[in-house]
């Protein structure tokens, strides 16, 4: 069994979809791996490092995907970059399908397996796959540090005997992941944290963290969170409410961190530009959710800017791979543990079987067709 792992082609994308750690994993379970040469420098890996675990380095993706049965990647890669990859091989990559029908038919028509790694289904067995966790987290953690370089002031209280220099309030919109370690880390540097989200359950864990919940608790706030544990969409009323109520609070924040995201949706507008105009001169607005449009009607995606009040707002792309050493650690670690229970332990090649629930949740094209029933055509 050969296991490819390209370099990203992506100007932003400094991950890498495979470590010497894994490697090494992967070549004890028999694997024959091939990484592209300087696939992992973005991540501080050299191909020394993959040499030394028994990878074998090829010279360009082509020579990489030779031959593989499965290809290992942190985005989407194309089908023309699959070219001699075996028939049914295996493509694993977080492949961003929603409204990518084009490219998934592309991939369908390259004769693989491609499965995304972002549709993991969030039980037990799959925790330590959940890429979505594992990048969302540092996201949070690098979206307080990004926010703390652009702000102009200190961030904890600090008592001198020049004077008393005032904690930074920070407020942290949407406790997924990202936003719980974002309060985390924004108590730690010793800011005031507020926190809001949709969903009833966040309560308690935003308060856990030492943190201020807000929110309308009316009966629809309630009833806001699905099955599997992401945000509803709410009524237009709730959101005229939960906008009265953050339009007030949001005038008196130094920092601000946007993380809503709703699947397959455009990211919601949380921050309008009257609330914009409302903050201080001074003030940062961080928003997660700017590869998705946005959480804030400013923000400029892949952008810093600063508006005519002062207030920088921070649309970076991609913020979990600024951290893409730590960032490329956890995501290897993700695609092992999911590839590791699609290889047969005696034969030592790939064996996917179709009636798992990891494989029935991600897996998007097989035998030349989209078999994954939220985007094959209707």
């Amino acid at each position: 069994m050969r296991i490819a792992v390209p370099a990203e082609t992506a100007a932003n994308e400094a991950r890498v979809a495979a470590t010497p750690e894994t490697v090494k994993k992967f070549v004890a379970l028999g694997a024959d791996v091939v990484v592209q040469s300087g696939a992992g420098i973005g991540s501080g890996l050299l191909d020394g490092d993959y040499e030394k675990v028994g990878a074998r380095i090829a010279a360009d993706a082509a020579a990489t995907v030779k031959d593989a049965d499965v290809v290992l990647a942190v985005r989407r890669p194309e089908a023309s970059a699959l070219s001699g990859v075996h028939p049914g091989a295996a493509v694993i990559a977080i492949m961003d399908p929603y409204g990518q029908q084009e490219a998934l038919q592309r991939l369908a028509g390259a004769q693989v397996r491609a499965f995304a790694m972002e549709l993991m289904p969030r039980i037990t067995r799959a925790q330590v796959m959940d890429v979505l966790s594992s990048q969302a987290n540092l996201a949070g953690y690098r979206a307080v540090l990004e926010a703390a370089a652009e702000y102009g002031r200190a961030i904890p209280m600090m008592m001198t005997a020049a004077g008393t220099v005032p904690a930074a309030k920070i407020f942290i919109m949407g406790v997924g992941v990202a936003g719980l370690q974002a309060i985390a880390t924004a108590r730690r540097l010793g800011g005031v944290v507020t926190a809001t989200d949709v969903r009833p359950a966040t309560k308690e864990q935003v308060e856990s963290l030492g943190a201020k919940f807000l929110a309308v608790e009316d009966d629809e706030f309630k009833q806001a969170q699905t099955a599997g544990g992401y945000a509803k969409e709410m009524s237009k009323e709730y959101q005229a409410k939960q906008a009265a109520l953050t339009t007030t609070h949001i005038a008196k924040q130094d920092i601000v961190v946007t993380t809503a995201l709703i699947p397959g949706r455009p990211a919601p507008v949380l921050i309008t530009a009257e609330m914009v105009a409302s903050m201080r001169p001074g003030s940062v607005i961080v928003d997660l959710a700017a590869e998705r449009g946005g959480n804030c009607a400013l923000t400029k995606p892949g952008e810093v800017v600063k508006t005519e009040n002062h207030v920088t707002i921070i649309g970076h792309l991609n913020i979990a791979g600024r951290l893409a050493a730590t960032a490329s650690q956890l995501y290897a670690k993700n695609l092992f543990a999911f590839l590791e229970t699609l290889i047969d332990k005696e034969s030592k090649s790939l064996k996917i079987d179709p009636q798992d629930e990891l494989v029935k949740a991600t897996l998007l094209t097989r035998d030349g067709a989209i078999v994954h029933p939220a985007f094959a055509a209707h």
